[in-house]
């Protein structure tokens, strides 16, 4: 599912019409369309199904925390390279045993925030 639709003439976010949310709060917007990240995480779920994998966002891509809660809340993971990154995804709950800490020149407080010792 795309998301983004034109409905007699005016784009949509899912059954939103974008040119209301631009009257109301202004440009530029960012606008996401829960659904359509919704499908393409099932989407490459279903496609690496039989390998069993854990399917990790990476935070630096958008940090949003309701970005971050809906991703986890569909059993993602997260690819993380700061301990401002680990803070974000710890406060919306995720599962730290799913959080890949990657990249190199780690402080040794980041370190002990991740649990590693």
């Amino acid at each position: 599912m795309n998301g983004f639709n034109y409905q007699t003439s005016r784009l949509h976010c899912e059954d939103y019409p974008l040119d209301s949310l631009a009257k109301d709060y202004g440009t530029p917007c960012f606008v996401y369309s829960a659904s359509a990240m919704a499908s393409a995480y099932h989407a490459i779920k279903n496609a690496f199904e039989q390998h069993k994998p854990l399917i990790c966002y990476a935070v630096k891509a958008n940090s949003n925390l309701t970005i971050l809660k809906l991703l986890s809340d569909l059993g993602a993971g997260f690819d993380i390279v700061s301990g401002g990154e680990l803070a974000r995804v710890l406060r919306i709950g995720a599962d730290p045993s799913k959080v890949v800490f990657s990249g190199v020149g780690k402080q040794a407080d980041e370190i002990e925030a991740a649990g590693w010792h």
